[in-house]
């Protein structure tokens, strides 16, 4: 991008940059501030259900992350598909789009 436009590759940077950093200050604050409101303080961990509810789903993100050919296997043929019609019928949108006008 920077090669493209320098102005715009380093706004671009400078948000990253400004994004990451508001993160950590926010995560720092929730983390570890002090829990001022008490009715938060009766809240506790997970309890055995919850984590019972949550487990699939940890494990499903970590094995797509890992693994994403189980998913992309599948919706593989159908996108390739839906590109086929997509480039087939491109030309002929392009040609009557001016004519539209």
């Amino acid at each position: 991008m920077f090669q493209a436009n320098t102005w715009i590759a380093a706004v671009a940077a400078l948000g990253v940059i400004l994004s990451a950093g508001y993160a950590l200050w926010l995560y720092r604050r929730v983390v570890f501030g002090d829990l001022l409101k008490e009715s938060l303080k009766t809240i506790t961990d997970m309890d055995r259900r919850e984590k019972a509810i949550f487990a699939p789903l940890v494990v499903m993100t970590l094995l797509l992350g890992v693994y994403p050919s189980l998913v992309t296997d599948i919706i593989g043929p159908s996108v390739s598909t839906l590109l086929d019609h997509y480039h087939a019928a491109a030309p002929a949108i392009a040609d009557a789009a001016p004519a539209a006008h």
